[in-house]
């Protein structure tokens, strides 16, 4: 079977609760309701690209406990197939620990638990089984880097795509990036990568084109101010409708679900960005990293 998207990524058990405010270091709040949900920037992906109607296959890894089980089923009845997800015996699923602020700004904590356990060995198979000349792989950075590697190295050798979120940021080698096409970050993550201060959309744009010398294609996200993208075609800038925000916590995940979507039906990268925007901002209005469908 050659799937047209594959996400490959980390799979989470999400504990969110509200608060007033963020807490100061020592400091202790007392907050609203304990919500539990399913998280993980791999599976928020991938159910956000189902939720674009895409068909993604997850490539990821969860325990052989109670969460793991809920994983697959919310993302199976999700629409997106858990065929090829790993369950590891002697790791729990990964935990993120979320607080939401009313302005809707969130603060995040992460256990990887079974999602650092992945290897290339048992992801690059599955790849190259899934992987064809249309092939879309999404991958992101919750998981170990040599797996994203290895995955890209083999999605391009089919003839593939490879689209990189660069989340949570860190330090990727030159052969990972020049594969990128998009590479998706965001202002903070932008910085880091270029050095260059991204502090508007004029900003922004200057950045994606520096950081095109170094890719195939740049996408650049500014939550409200939607986002800009370049690649061989020209720049561009796609700004956001305006919304009453939330939860932030999904919307980039939301973002790039949709963007990846598009990509894998053949759609240019400036019809994939207007539909993450769109997507972004729909997930802004509804508490939780993986929004109901609407």
């Amino acid at each position: 079977m050659t799937a047209t998207l594959i996400v490959l990524g980390s799979a989470n058990t999400d504990f969110t609760v509200l608060v007033d405010r963020h807490p100061h270091p020592g400091e202790t709040l007392m907050g609203g309701e304990l919500v539990t949900a399913t998280g993980g920037k791999g599976a928020n992906q991938a159910l956000a690209a189902a939720r674009s109607g895409a068909m993604p296959v997850f490539l990821g890894a969860v325990g052989a406990d109670a969460n793991g089980r809920a994983m697959r089923d919310a993302l199976g009845s999700g629409g997106v197939d858990v065929s090829s997800t790993v369950t590891v015996e002697d790791a729990p699923t990964g935990v993120a620990l979320i607080t939401v602020a009313r302005d809707g700004e969130n603060t995040i904590v992460v256990a990887p638990g079974a999602n650092a356990s992945l290897t290339p060995a048992q992801v690059v198979p599955l790849v190259d089984q899934l992987a064809g000349p249309r092939t879309v792989l999404l991958a992101q950075l919750e998981i170990p880097l040599d797996v994203v590697v290895a995955a890209a190295t083999a999605v391009e050798a089919a003839g593939g795509r490879v689209v990189l979120n660069l989340s949570p940021s860190r330090e990727i080698p030159d052969a990972l990036l020049t594969l990128c096409d998009p590479l998706v970050v965001n202002e903070a993550e932008a910085h880091d990568l270029s050095g260059m201060p991204v502090d508007s959309v004029d900003g922004a744009a200057a950045v994606a084109a520096a950081l095109l010398e170094r890719c195939r294609s740049v996408v650049l996200t500014l939550g409200g101010d939607g986002a800009v993208y370049a690649g061989p075609v020209g720049t561009g800038h796609q700004p956001a409708p305006r919304v009453t925000v939330v939860d932030t916590t999904g919307a980039g995940d939301a973002f790039v679900g949709a963007v990846c979507a598009e990509l894998a039906e053949g759609e240019s990268l400036e019809a994939a960005v207007e539909r993450g925007v769109a997507a972004g901002a729909a997930a802004v209005q509804w508490l939780g990293a993986q929004p109901p469908r609407t």
